[in-house]
């Protein structure tokens, strides 16, 4: 949990901020993050020994307002500024962003999943991760962004504009990919829409319809999967 990165534009609560919305061109010094690490480590093996679900070997995305319980729970163990600390270096972990970038839910203090993070937060925890690897890598990762960024995309469900409205500043070459990936993964969409169209209209078995146009059956019964899932 060294790695931390700097207060996000999107609170996780009035009092702390999570790292699900970096901002990664303000990443502070790594003097500065040592000494954040240092000061946090004590509250960080307090959190570790009362919710080893969320602070222990398994890294999972929190609760919007946990700050919040967590006081509640145990005004006796934790000081609000030290608390407010601990989090911020625990959200802004690899690890923690890993686990945003994974898909998996937000969960409470009983460790249970209550709500889904945020498409614009599993977006930004991407392009943090990229460019903390991309800056110790000589290879080129932006095709594994790219990938990325499509399957977040995707996932979302939204449209061009819900999605990028909830976006807040990107960096010029990322803001150009996502562009590109938005257009291919929206042409798909479409090309998706036009084939469940002409199937419905044909009144016949998946075979015969990926028959009668020399495609793979699969291709049909995985647009019906995905439809059916929406």
């Amino acid at each position: 949990m060294t790695d931390t990165l700097p207060e996000s534009p999107a609170p996780m609560t009035s009092e702390a901020t999570p790292a699900d919305t970096p901002t990664s061109a303000m990443s502070p010094a790594p003097t500065k993050s040592k000494n954040r690490f240092a000061s946090a480590q004590p509250v960080l093996e307090k959190l570790f020994e009362l919710y080893p679900q969320l602070f222990g070997q398994r890294f999972v995305p929190l609760k919007l307002g946990v700050f919040q319980d967590l006081l509640a729970a145990h005004p006796e163990v934790f000081a609000k500024d030290e608390l407010k600390l601990a989090l911020g270096v625990h959200t802004r972990s690899t690890r923690y962003l890993q686990s945003v970038v994974q898909g998996l839910a937000r969960h409470d203090l009983q460790g249970q999943p209550v709500e889904p993070v945020a498409p614009e937060h599993v977006l930004l925890s991407i392009v943090e991760l990229y460019h903390r690897r991309q800056a110790r890598s000589p290879e080129d990762l932006v095709p594994k962004l790219r990938n990325q960024l499509m399957t977040a995309y995707q996932v979302s469900g939204l449209s061009r504009q819900d999605y990028l409205s909830r976006l807040t500043t990107l960096d010029e070459k990322v803001a150009t990919l996502l562009e590109d990936v938005i257009a291919e993964v929206d042409q798909q969409r479409a090309r998706q829409t036009a084939l469940l169209k002409a199937f419905d209209a044909s009144g016949k078995t998946v075979d015969e319809f990926a028959s009668e146009l020399g495609m793979d059956a699969r291709r049909v019964q995985t647009a019906l999967k995905q439809r059916a899932a929406i």
